[in-house]
């Protein structure tokens, strides 16, 4: 009888061909580096951050927090970036909704639906996303009324300048009763997660605590009746040359959200549909047999799986739209590039901001990649 072999002992020294590409990286980069900061030394600049406190000196078009041209390029900075997350976030919700519409038609029972979301993905596919851009910047600059004589629709106005919707007006009262809907949110979250738990280990379920969730959620509304909180609403009115009161969305940020999530729901249409397709169709026909409808067997079967199958092709699709919202430049809309480059001329120094901006949209694109990523290996795991 051969004796087994044992298994090889593992390898702790490096390759030596891991360590030579290692070095070379290592002095290219040392190189380059060098090399940089020579150039600017005999151009009389001195690397460094200190310009980040010197005043900006320039406005911007909107922004999420108080700001003025006498505050420093840092919160500027600020500024941009937090308009490129709100550009981000909105964009990837609509690009999703809209993603999972066209999926859904393109595997539909309709032909017709199944044309257009066909026709809708190859158009948009094959087009670049400047050119949408710029297409509907134009129409809407130019189609759509002055401010004096905007369209207006239950405290909305529409106009070529901006969306002017009613906002709340947060005072402490209403920010007692948010603090206190939020407490109650994770409240009841924690019990709905016991009372899983619960269900699990012991098979049975508790009906009288799984009641108590909702109550605990009208708690803050109730407090809010109680109390008889006043809730306050600003309204937007034509004054001057403009609208004052409520909130406002700028033309540049409506038209570069729908560019984004017409261009990428597109994309995320194709990924859902491949989805859909990967799933057995004996799943489809062994719910119709139990006797689900053709919507419960879509959302109880289908799309769990669908989703386990397209996170990876998904976390490819936000990044890319976020990297995406960098197109904002070219209307005006004051995102993380646009600001970049206004410092960038005013300040000289191209290398810091190059390196700021980098480090954001690595930050931030990251971060995204590792949830989706962690989001996939829970699912993977559960699924075995």
């Amino acid at each position: 009888m051969i004796p087994p072999r044992l298994p090889p002992p593992d390898r702790k020294i490096l390759p030596v061909w891991d360590i030579f590409a290692t070095a070379v990286v290592v002095l290219l980069i040392a190189f380059a580096v060098n090399n940089v900061i020579t150039n600017m030394s005999l151009a009389g600049a001195t690397p460094g951050f200190g310009f980040l406190w010197q005043n900006a000196g320039f406005d911007v078009s909107e922004a999420l927090i108080p700001y003025s041209p006498e505050n420093g390029y840092y919160r500027v900075i600020i500024v941009g970036l937090l308009n490129t997350l709100l550009l981000a976030v909105v964009s990837l919700v609509l690009a999703t909704a809209l993603g999972l519409l066209i999926g859904l038609m393109a595997v539909g029972p309709s032909p017709i639906g199944r044309i257009a979301a066909s026709g809708y993905v190859e158009v948009f596919r094959n087009l670049p996303k400047l050119l949408i851009l710029l297409i509907l910047f134009v129409t809407a600059v130019n189609e759509l009324p002055h401010v004096r004589s905007a369209v207006g629709f239950g405290g909305f106005y529409l106009s070529n300048r901006s969306l002017y919707f009613p906002t709340l007006v947060f005072t402490p009262q209403i920010w007692g009763v948010l603090a206190s809907m939020g407490g109650a949110i994770l409240l009841a979250l924690l019990m709905q997660s016991r009372l899983k738990q619960h269900r699990i280990k012991t098979g049975k379920a508790l009906p009288m605590l799984g009641a108590c969730v909702p109550c605990v959620l009208l708690l803050p509304v109730l407090g809010a009746w109680v109390l008889d909180v006043q809730w306050v609403w600003s309204l937007p009115e034509f004054a001057g040359f403009d609208y004052k009161g409520g909130l406002r969305l700028s033309l540049q940020f409506i038209v570069i959200a729908l560019t984004l999530g017409l261009y990428h729901g597109a994309q995320i249409g194709e990924v859902i549909r491949g989805g859909i397709e990967a799933v057995p169709s004996g799943q489809g026909e062994a719910a119709q047999a139990l006797g689900l409808s053709r919507g419960q067997a879509l959302r109880l079967i289908i799309l769990p799986q669908v989703v386990r199958i397209i996170l990876p092709s998904m976390s490819n699709q936000y990044v890319n739209l976020i990297k995406n919202t960098s197109v904002a430049i070219a209307v005006g809309y004051a995102d993380l590039m646009s600001v970049a480059g206004t410092i960038i001329n005013q300040s000289f120094r191209p290398l810091e901001m190059m390196l700021i901006t980098m480090g954001m949209y690595l930050v931030i694109c990251l971060s995204v990649t590792m949830m989706l990523n962690r989001m996939n290996e829970r699912l993977r795991l559960a699924q075995h």
